[in-house]
């Protein structure tokens, strides 16, 4: 297959190159793409060099069969005629066409068969947080329908790009030399620190970030689930992590709940409290699945259930997902 990647130099850029390698996805000829400022560099793909062209409007993706759009959601809206005209399918990592009614949001471990229908030759990847909740959301829907989710993210500075993984280890360097960090990606200092904001706050009080959640959790799942989220940001390099109670329509056990995960697909269990087994963000970094663990009955609700997820998010929250959509088209 003839495949495109938009977005090269970025943090999901990188790990698209990664996670293609490793997962001996069938490149037959690969094309990178970038701004006018990373045309020209080359990266190392299966022991060849390739050479970043600079994205035009023009027919350079004629013959292509599918573009890994990771480029920001204004280049995904100005580009996407430009890469879907000639037959190619865009899997775009951007927030620019999730909630159109006419682009499928998809995550292959839930509703995989939506990427089959897409009027408009895209496929939207979800936000980071909705992957990774939805993953552990699907195991219980399976067995009981879940009605509502309450979720606090603990989203590490990789969900900034890999500018704000620098930033972080920089301000640590800074702080432990005595010297005033350097804050840009960020509107405070984020080591030692939280910052309970993630994106822009709307209307309603909720950030865009938390908004995302809710809309998105709906559409993947074809469900009046209800999401209310609070995202913060944490002094974590790579993987985020969730803590999420969840409301179903029948009291679910924990034991029965710990099943469901032990078989989802794209999950790991870890959850033996005794022996301190449970997800964590620095085991979860570039790994695949999304671990569970810490599951316990909700105080407050017969039928709730409360547990706790780490993923990473470039990972399985953007770069793996895409190629996970890429590899159900080819077996259709």
């Amino acid at each position: 297959m003839k495949i495109a990647i938009v977005g090269t130099s970025g943090a999901v850029g990188q790990e698209l190159l990664r996670v293609l390698d490793a997962r001996n996805f069938p490149v037959d000829e690969l094309f990178l793409f970038g701004s006018s400022r990373s045309a020209g560099s080359t990266y190392t793909f299966r022991g060849k060099e390739v050479t970043v062209k600079e994205l035009k409007h023009n027919d350079d993706f004629k013959g292509i069969d599918i573009a890994f759009v990771s480029a920001g959601g204004g280049t995904s809206l100005e580009f996407a005629e430009t890469i879907t005209r000639h037959g190619t399918v865009m899997i775009d990592n951007s927030s620019a066409f999730r909630m159109d009614d006419d682009v499928p949001l998809v995550v292959p471990e839930v509703n995989a068969e939506d990427a089959l229908t897409r009027p408009r030759n895209i496929i939207a990847n979800p936000n980071c947080t909705t992957i990774q909740m939805v993953v552990a959301l699907k195991a219980i829907e399976d067995i009981s329908h879940i009605k509502r989710v309450h979720v606090s993210t603990y989203q590490a500075a990789s969900g900034a790009g890999a500018s704000a993984m620098i930033e972080l280890q920089e301000q640590h360097r800074q702080l432990v030399n005595k010297e005033n960090p350097t804050i840009s990606k960020f509107a405070y200092q984020l080591a030692y620190n939280l910052i309970p904001q993630v994106d822009v706050f709307t209307e309603n009080g909720y950030t865009k970030e938390e908004m995302k959640m809710f809309n998105e959790t709906r559409k993947i799942m074809h469900s009046n689930i209800e999401v209310s989220a609070t995202c913060i940001r944490v002094p974590v390099l790579r993987a985020h992590s969730e803590a999420i109670w969840i409301e179903t329509e029948r009291p679910v056990s924990v034991e029965e709940a710990r099943e469901a995960f032990a078989k989802a697909e794209g999950v790991v269990l870890l959850d033996n409290p005794e022996k301190k087994v449970y997800p964590m963000p620095l085991d979860a970094a570039g790994q695949d699945p999304v671990y569970v663990g810490r599951i316990r009955k909700d105080l407050t609700n017969p039928n709730g259930l409360t547990f706790w997820t780490a993923a990473d998010q470039i990972c399985k929250g953007a770069a793996l997902n895409a190629v996970q959509i890429a590899e159900y088209l080819m077996k259709q």
